[in-house]
């Protein structure tokens, strides 16, 4: 299938969009797409989408910008200044509400690495065995989760991106480094890219030969979204070779396919696509956050999670929707999470409880949402944290005041403390 993209300008040319979508659909579509980055290509339309049920599709909602996205107010402010034609105060506008969505959540700025004064601007170090990298040519993707929590790197505005070309900052960050044992190529899409681009970070990186990098991860959403990548694009093969040569170079080759619904496991062309990566000896682990709307429910999850291990992935993570863009939306209370994953966990087999969660990428780490408990007469939420800046802090359980509303770590209170373990 050849390529095609669509964004605010350009869907209405979509067959379904002219033969669905109401001009009120439309018009709220728009207006939502001038905050929030839109697009969408055909595979996702022709394979994926319900048409003739999409406003309850999931991957419609998963897409496909909405009204309810934003604030009501925000919503209001932004259709009375197209209507008035204001292009400086519409802009204004945009800029505003997009500063008001917490575009760098986690402390993002604040995890940026550097050597002998040299800042990797477009890497993190947030974790002493990890290191995050943005390829430049890597900053969007096949089309646009609409809950994204890296939608500033979409939006054009120059101090929200976050992307790195220079390849030897990195490797000589790498070597002075001897804790890093995980390399995490990420985005926007790293698999956006040429093959040939790839290959301009990756040969340099097999060719230094760091001995204590060990594996090598491609943070993705192609599978779901584009699975020709990998079959029919004029250069699949020579991107196969090329994870081929990770792993005989040595690597661990981590997949880490993002799919936030068990329809977007169902197409043969991503049953073929699966197979080719699997054939060259890389691994694929499957992880999406919980999200209103779109895969809140027990039986989505569960349902996702045997299907993936039919198909030879690795169930890994389920997160929770960071406090960044639409949250109002998309986000769960924080113990409604937990009993979906309960439930989803508790119908599966143990080859796929290797799914953990539900987690929060938040400033201090991934926290997870392990339970709630009753403990000397009080309700508490007990938590621990997957992975920490400080990694002492990793699997120690502690305890908040129960608050069933509660969407984010900062919402929460400690309980039989006066802080978190993180806060000392």
């Amino acid at each position: 299938m050849q390529y095609r993209a669509y964004n605010s300008k350009s869907f209405k040319k979509i067959e379904q969009v002219q033969k669905y979508l109401s001009p009120q659909d439309i018009e709220n579509i728009e207006i939502a797409s001038l905050v929030f980055p839109f697009k969408v290509n055909n595979y996702v339309i022709d394979k994926l989408i319900d048409w003739e049920n999409y406003k309850d599709d999931p991957i419609f909602r998963l897409v496909f910008p909405h009204k309810d996205m934003l604030l009501p107010k925000d919503f209001a402010r932004l259709k009375e200044l197209v209507k008035k034609g204001d292009k400086t105060e519409l802009e204004k506008a945009i800029y505003e509400i997009r500063m008001s969505l917490n575009p760098h959540p986690a402390d993002q700025m604040a995890n940026v690495p550097e050597i002998d004064g040299k800042k990797l601007a477009g890497s993190q170090h947030k974790y002493k065995e990890t290191i995050l990298f943005f390829p430049k040519q890597g900053q969007t993707c096949h089309a646009y989760c609409s809950f994204c929590f890296r939608w500033p790197q979409f939006t054009g505005i120059d101090e929200l991106k976050f992307a790195m070309k220079e390849v030897e900052l990195l490797i000589e960050y790498i070597k002075a480094h001897p804790e890093i044992t995980d390399l995490i190529f990420t985005g926007g899409d790293p698999l956006i890219m040429s093959t040939k681009l790839l290959k301009s970070y990756i040969e340099p990186i097999l060719q230094a030969k760091i001995p204590h990098l060990k594996n090598i991860r491609f943070g993705t959403k192609t599978l779901g979204f584009w699975p020709y990548r990998f079959t029919t694009d004029k250069d699949a093969e020579e991107l196969l070779e090329l994870f081929r040569t990770i792993v005989a170079s040595g690597y661990h080759l981590a997949f880490m396919a993002h799919f936030n619904h068990y329809k977007e496991l169902r197409t043969p062309e991503v049953h073929e696509a699966i197979e080719k990566i699997k054939a060259t000896g890389a691994v694929i682990r499957t992880q999406a956050p919980i999200l209103r709307h779109i895969n809140d429910s027990a039986d989505v999850w569960a349902t996702m999670w045997k299907e993936q291990v039919a198909l030879g992935m690795v169930p890994y993570y389920m997160f929770i929707a960071r406090d960044t863009g639409a949250q109002h939306y998309f986000g769960l209370p924080l113990v409604r999470a937990w009993e979906i994953y309960r439930d989803a966990i508790s119908a599966v087999s143990g080859l796929a409880r290797t799914a953990r969660g539900p987690s929060m990428s938040a400033a201090p780490g991934k926290i997870a949402i392990s339970g709630v408990s009753e403990i000397a007469g009080q309700k508490v939420i007990v938590l621990s944290m997957l992975q920490a800046k400080n990694p002492e802090l990793v699997d120690r359980p502690f305890f908040a005041k129960y608050n069933e509303k509660a969407q984010w770590i900062d919402e929460l209170e400690p309980a039989f403390a006066d802080k978190f373990i993180f806060e000392s």
